[in-house]
């Protein structure tokens, strides 16, 4: 069903959106890769897809905290592929501190960068879509964005604004062939999050197990991480 579709997938290097890249080209999906890193490392895993699922992958380094990038992306995928089928806005960037020492240029940045370009990427793909009678928007907010915490102001505010953002556009392509719909993870083991969980150990003199279930209290049930795997296949 995915063979031969594009799926554009911000914030895609490593991590969760590298999971889901993987899940999509698996299902024949061609891909259109976003985000920061080495730049040896992005190639090696964009020509890995294309030798392994026998699609065609591609690498835009748009930032997405500025629009004039986000159009430039999404031109790219476009004339690259005769349209963005599926579009998943995945870009996140997380600041801690509470609200009255939060840096304001670090506000500013996470309101565009997690919340903005899902705007942009959105508005700059349904009328291709609506055109072609087909179109998969999938926006991943956090189980942040259904309660609150401490200290990441910015990261609960935008997660939350993106789930009404879901809900808007969802009606709006109600009556058409284009679904939009939100994911809302908990904490998977991502390399940001494995950096937070190396210097949680550290900081308490703990082992991983013992310092697993403390980072983990109050954030999920289990006290387990999500796999990433597992939360990609809800975006295939």
């Amino acid at each position: 069903m995915l063979k031969g579709r594009c799926a554009l997938i911000t914030g895609s290097t490593q991590g969760l959106g590298l999971a889901m890249v993987r899940r999509l080209a698996a299902e024949g999906c061609n891909i259109m890769m976003n985000g920061f890193g080495e730049p040896a490392e992005i190639e090696a895993r964009r020509r890995a897809l294309e030798d392994e699922h026998d699609i065609r992958a591609l690498y835009h380094g748009a930032d997405l905290a500025e629009p004039r990038q986000i159009t430039e992306l999404v031109e790219a995928a476009e004339r690259e592929f005769a349209g963005v089928d599926i579009l998943i806005n995945n870009a996140v960037v997380r600041h801690f501190a509470p609200v009255e020492r939060f840096a304001p240029e670090d506000w500013d940045r996470a309101l565009a960068v997690n919340l903005s370009a899902a705007f942009h990427t959105t508005r700059l793909v349904l009328a291709g879509m609506r055109d072609r009678g087909f179109g998969r928007i999938i926006n991943i907010s956090s189980v942040y964005g259904l309660f609150g915490g401490v200290n990441r102001v910015d990261y609960i505010t935008t997660k939350t604004a993106l789930i009404g953002f879901t809900r808007a556009v969802a009606l709006e392509t109600a009556r058409d062939a284009i679904t939009c719909n939100a994911i809302c993870p908990g904490s998977s083991p991502s390399p940001a999050i494995e950096q937070r969980l190396q210097e949680f150990m550290a900081a308490e003199g703990l082992e991983r197990d013992q310092a697993m279930g403390k980072f983990m209290a109050g954030r999920q049930p289990s006290g387990r991480f999500v796999a990433m795997e597992g939360v990609a296949a809800l975006a295939s």
